[in-house]
């Protein structure tokens, strides 16, 4: 009897239990995990940082990239914003946000706007990607592709090496895309190397489909960020160049010393 009546209970709560593990799995399942990366090191002026987020902003609510997500399996993507500059300089301004549609878009772009502006010491881009691997891993979302989206205007010259933090993210299956600022600047102080697209293509982004997008000149921050979450929300491999669009650097050999950025900050600064 009391062998029945608990087969009975069982029965009753198993298909609720069921149900409720069914939709919180439902509820984690996005079309792709990005963490927006952002460098807010002394070497970003007050304008371009501005610039920056609001190249963000302007392009997750955009038309454009809404309808990439809806095209989606799913029609979801998850997002987070990250600030870096040291390698102990790293903050998660917007953790985890589920975008599927213009409201949750619009509502991730207002909670952006609405956060102060930081900027700090220097450059840890291996500190970043460290970073965003740790949100990643800890999202306890699903998805089939997980992206880092380094945006930044210098060279690694804190923290480990960046080939090294680089190749561990590869190593998860994570894909790293570049967004290497190349304005030409007034204050040669903050001069950093003057091929820093190249830079990012050969020390920074990998992974299946990867590829770096340089911003040249004020104007193409929106239009560079739109086209860049565009491809990473439809897992596009981009077409070189992209047609009405910025340049896109496919990844190639590797011609680049990636340890340039800490030899320039020794030679800069440590002998004065």
């Amino acid at each position: 009897m009391i062998r029945a009546l608990i087969l009975v209970v069982f029965l009753s709560l198993a298909g609720p239990l069921a149900a409720h593990a069914q939709s919180r799995s439902a509820a984690s399942e996005v079309d792709v995990q990005i963490v927006l990366a952002v460098d807010i090191s002394y070497s970003m002026d007050p304008e371009e940082q501005r610039l920056q987020r609001e190249g963000y902003i302007k392009a997750i609510t955009s038309p454009e990239v809404l309808d990439a997500i809806r095209r989606g399996l799913i029609g979801k993507i998850a997002v987070s914003y990250l600030e870096w500059a040291g390698h102990q300089e790293r903050q998660v301004v917007i953790d985890w946000r589920i975008i599927d549609g213009a409201e949750s878009a619009q509502a991730f772009a207002a909670e952006l706007q609405s956060k102060p502006y930081r900027r700090a010491f220097r450059t840890s881009i291996s500190g970043a990607i460290q970073a965003s691997v740790d949100l990643l891993e800890k999202s306890g979302l699903r998805s089939l592709r997980r992206v880092i989206d380094v945006s930044g205007d210098g060279s690694n010259n804190n923290g480990p090496h960046v080939e090294i933090a680089r190749d561990d993210a590869l190593a998860k299956g994570i894909v790293i895309n570049g967004l290497p600022i190349v304005i030409p600047r007034q204050n040669s102080r903050f001069v950093d190397i003057p091929n820093l697209d190249a830079y990012y293509q050969d020390c920074v982004v990998g992974g299946p489909g990867s590829f770096v997008i340089p911003i040249t000149s004020p104007e193409e921050f929106v239009t560079a960020t739109r086209r860049k979450l565009i491809l990473e929300v439809a897992g596009i491999t981009p077409v070189w160049p992209l047609p009405g669009g910025p340049f896109v650097v496919p990844v190639q050999a590797p011609k680049v010393d990636c340890l340039v950025g800490e030899r320039i900050w020794r030679e800069r600064w440590e002998r004065n």
